[in-house]
């Protein structure tokens, strides 16, 4: 297999990137000196080595020294009896944009289409329910959550996968304890959190329900 095919085949598993475009991206690396390829090699390489998983959260984040939390976990002014469950990393970063929540997060991992077994277990359902059951000590301490939010993209799948996180829930021990609630209808139906414009996603959390 030539190079530029390699190449062009290891883009395509991107997300969202077709061939063209991932041939686009081989070309436009062929133009470019040694040392921006050795640049971005470099920087590949740090990404992996440096970048650790919240384990509260899931969210990466680059260690500075030997924690296991992100800072948004780790952070002792955020709310620590709000947990709001999204499904992927990118969720978060658009939620955390809005400055209208100040709770901790869960990234479930993504969602479900066919609910096969095999992408069931693909959720992180087991570790969601442990997190309930026994609060990360570094995280909750002796609190308790009183609102789990499921923010998952109001999709045929995300609505799928909701159910299963509500199974999840009510299955803890600590399920009398917390009410659960859903993002108000501000995120048109089909829509992602990913790319909802702040105003949007401040009235969805505010009228959640």
């Amino acid at each position: 297999m030539d190079s530029i095919k390699k190449l062009t085949e290891f883009f395509t598993k991107f997300p969202t990137v077709g061939p063209r475009t991932a041939r686009r991206f081989c070309y436009y690396l062929i133009k470019q000196p040694k040392e921006k390829i050795d640049e971005l090699t470099n920087a590949i390489q740090e990404l992996k080595n440096k970048i650790k998983l919240c384990q509260f959260c899931f969210q990466p984040y680059e260690a500075l020294a030997e924690e296991d939390l992100c800072t948004i976990c780790s952070n002792p002014s955020r709310n620590k009896q709000l947990l709001c469950i999204v499904e992927k990393e990118m969720d978060l970063d658009t939620i955390e944009k809005t400055k209208r929540y100040n709770g901790l997060y869960f990234i479930l991992g993504g969602t479900v289409g066919t609910m096969k077994p095999e992408e069931i277990n693909n959720l992180r359902l087991e570790e969601l329910k442990q997190r309930i059951m026994k609060p990360f000590g570094a995280v909750q301490g002796e609190n308790k959550f009183s609102e789990i939010i499921v923010a998952l993209n109001p999709t045929q799948e995300g609505k799928a996968a909701s159910i299963l996180v509500e199974r999840a829930l009510k299955e803890t021990s600590q399920s009398p304890a917390f009410k659960i609630t859903h993002l108000a209808k501000g995120i048109p139906v089909g829509g992602e959190l990913e790319y909802a414009d702040e105003e949007t996603l401040e009235s969805a959390f505010e009228g959640r329900k």
